[in-house]
This record gives C-alpha cells, structure tokens and sequence, in this order.
C-alpha cells in the first residue's frame, strides 16, 4: 500500500499493523504445536519423528478450539483491568483542573481545537521525565506525565508532549500497542510455561524415553537398534520444538518492536500538526533525551512511552527510534530548528555549575596564642580619654605600633 502524505502514511500504517497483529495471534498456535511435541515425547518416547509430527499436528487441530478461547480470554482480562494494572505499577492518580490547573487547561485546548475526546489525565511522581498514553476506547483513554516532566518543561514543550500523546490516541497506535503487548504477554506466557515443562524433564538413556525428574522409571526397549532409532527421533523433536518456542518469543517481541518504532515518527508529526509549532516538540525531545527512565516500570510500560531510555542489544530490540532521528526528521519535514543534544544526567552531577560559588574555607581560631588572623589588618587601638581610659572608638587612622596580646608595644 504506498504512502504519499500524512494521512496515506497513517493508514498504510493500519494496514501493516492489523498484518502483524494477525501474524502475532498466529504464534499462540506455534506455541500449542510445540506444546503437543513435547507431550507426545513424554506420553511415548520410543516413535520416529514423523509419529510425532504427525500426532502434534493432531493435537493441535484438537486443541485448537481451546487455545483460541484462552487467548481471547487473556485478552478480555486485560481489555477491562489493563489500566488498573498500569496504575498499579507507575503509580499514577486521577487529577482534576484544580490540581493541576496548568496541566488541564493545555490538554483541554488540544482537545477543543481538534474535537478529540478529552481524556483521562493522571499524574505520576517521579523526577523521570516521560508521558505516555493508555486505553482501548474513549472510556478508558488516559494520558499520563511524570512531575519531573511538569518541572522541566515550559508551556509550549508540555503542550508537545501533549500534543504528541493525542495523536498515538487519535491515529489508534494505543489500541494497536496495547493488544500487541497482551499478545506477546500469551506468547511469553506458553513459552515460559513450555520451557519448564522441558526442563522438568530427564533423558532415560538406557531406555531410551522421556519422563519426568520425580520418575525413576524408563521404558525398554526391544532390540539396540530400535533403541538407537526411536531415542534420535524423541531427541529431534525435542530440538525442534525448543526452537519453535524461542523463535515464537522473538518473533513477537520484533514484531511488537515493530509496532512501536514505526509509530513514533508519526506521533511526532501528528503533534506538530496540533501545535503548529516543531520547534517546541525538538526542545522536549531534547530535554527528555536521556532523562525518561521509569523506576520500577516493567518493560511493557516503557514501550508506551514518549522516550524510552532503555536500548537492546546493538538497538535490535530498542523499542523507539534514537531522539536523534526524530529530531532530524522534525527538522527536514516539519522545518524545525535543532538546539542539539544537552549534557548527559551524569555529565550534569559530575561538574559543577558556574551558579554554586565555592565553598569559603572555615574561619580560623583567634586568640591570645593563635595570630593566625589577617596580619594585614591590625586590630583598631582605643582613642584615649581624657581621664587616660580607652574609649571605644578607634583612630581614624591607627598607629604604626599595635596592640599587642600583652598590651601596646
């Protein structure tokens, strides 16, 4: 489907996405395929491998109705309770335009000059600077920011960031992400569940069968080469479906990945078609480079977010593209003026700032003993009287011989 404009971008980008989605849902059925290889071994060790294909391929057409009715149910648990579970995490709470009169008013405008719905608006405390959207249907849409981000942001980066929220809501990217997060979570699912299942398992080599670590017993079987025959075959169904589960995990976590790179970019248009302004969504990328890790967030959250911080292996499974990127993105399309990056966190609490004078040296002890003072100034010398008692002024300008700590020289 090829993409000219904004909006062509947006629904080509639909398209690819309910593709991937499809093809996500299908991992489940990998997942139940291999599930049925490892049981037929367990169940009967002593076959060759294509007894077991073929008995795997059975299993699965038998539970196929099954498998399809627990990952819809996964699905409906989390469609009703993701955002509780959400909030249970980041932490974040419902606020109203008394709380938070500066935040409110910037959302509600965004939303009256484009007639999108309003959305939930919930706070999280943390000095991370991040936002992020959530909800299946406009019931349950909800943006959420960090303080630390309403601390560093002027009005115009907030309203960016805003801006850039709404449009993952309006162009359906929050739907899209969270089904694809709850997919991938049944996949990591099954896949975890199967792999113990393996490593519960042990080899009788005598035998030549699968049983379980609590079992001692094994099957015997009736001539060494038989033995030899059927152990290979139990061993490369075995190999193959530990291979199917670890391709099925990394197939969803890419394709997962995949959903969420893509959308960035166009998040980031979509806000400065809100705002009309590029230059205020390059400063809040700029500020918030580096700065939005999540403490205690699990990883599904941080793929919701505006930035996330945390990079895979060589970028493979870094869930959004580099700031860089979409900063210069920002500035060939949308004409945006780039400040370039600002000083790493570490950077900034290593050095000082030019504003934090030293610290002055502790003043030292005076005394009759101690002339450490500043020689310099010598202390002032009482005015006499005129009954020949020293008044408390001093000279206007003192004499040359001064006081000492025994009186005057």
């Amino acid at each position: 489907m090829a993409a000219y404009g904004l909006y062509t971008h947006i629904a080509s980008n639909k398209f690819r996405s309910m593709l991937l989605l499809g093809g996500l849902f299908a991992l489940v059925y990998v997942l139940v395929f291999a599930g049925a290889l490892v049981a037929e071994v367990v169940i009967n060790g002593n076959q060759t491998v294509a007894y077991y294909l073929n008995r795997g391929l059975h299993d699965l057409i038998v539970a196929f109705p099954f498998a399809t009715a627990g990952a819809i149910a996964w699905i409906v648990i989390a469609y009703f309770f993701h955002q509780s579970m959400i909030d249970a995490v980041t932490g974040g709470h419902d606020v109203s335009r008394q709380e938070e009169p500066r935040l409110y008013n910037l959302l509600e405008n965004l939303c009256i000059s484009r007639g999108i719905t309003m959305p939930k608006l919930k706070i999280m405390d943390s000095p991370a600077l991040n936002a992020f959207a959530t909800g299946l249907n406009p019931q349950q849409y909800a943006v959420t920011v960090t303080t630390g981000l309403l601390k560093a942001l002027d009005d115009q980066e907030i309203e960016a960031v805003l801006g850039h929220e709404l449009t993952h809501i309006k162009n359906g990217d929050v739907q899209l992400m969270v089904v694809a997060v709850i997919i991938a979570g049944v996949v990591g699912f099954f896949g975890e569940l199967f792999f113990r299942l393996f490593t519960n398992l042990s080899w009788s080599s005598g035998g030549g069968s699968w049983s379980s670590g609590s079992s001692s017993s094994s099957r015997s079987s009736s001539s060494s080469s038989d033995n030899k025959n059927s152990g290979g075959g139990a061993i490369i169904v075995v190999i193959i479906a530990v291979v199917l589960i670890v391709v099925a995990w990394l197939v969803s976590q890419v394709v997962k990945l995949a959903l969420s790179r893509s959308r960035e970019y166009l998040a980031d248009a979509g806000s400065v078609e809100l705002t009309k302004n590029p230059d205020a969504m390059i400063s809040a990328l700029r500020k918030i480079e580096g700065r939005g890790e999540l403490q205690g967030a699990t990883s599904a959250v941080m793929e919701l977010c505006l930035d996330n911080p945390r990079e895979g292996f060589s970028d493979l499974f870094a869930t959004h593209p580099s700031v860089q990127s979409r900063v210069d993105a920002l500035v060939k399309f949308a004409g945006g003026h780039d400040p370039g990056p600002l000083p790493s966190p570490t950077d900034e609490t290593e050095q000082p700032t030019a504003e934090e004078p030293e610290a002055a040296p502790p003043p030292l002890p005076q005394g009759p003993w101690n002339d450490a003072g500043d020689r310099s100034t010598p202390p002032p010398v009482p005015t006499p009287s005129a009954s020949g008692t020293a008044a408390g002024n001093p000279l206007p300008n003192p004499l040359p011989n001064p006081m000492g700590p025994w009186g005057r020289h």
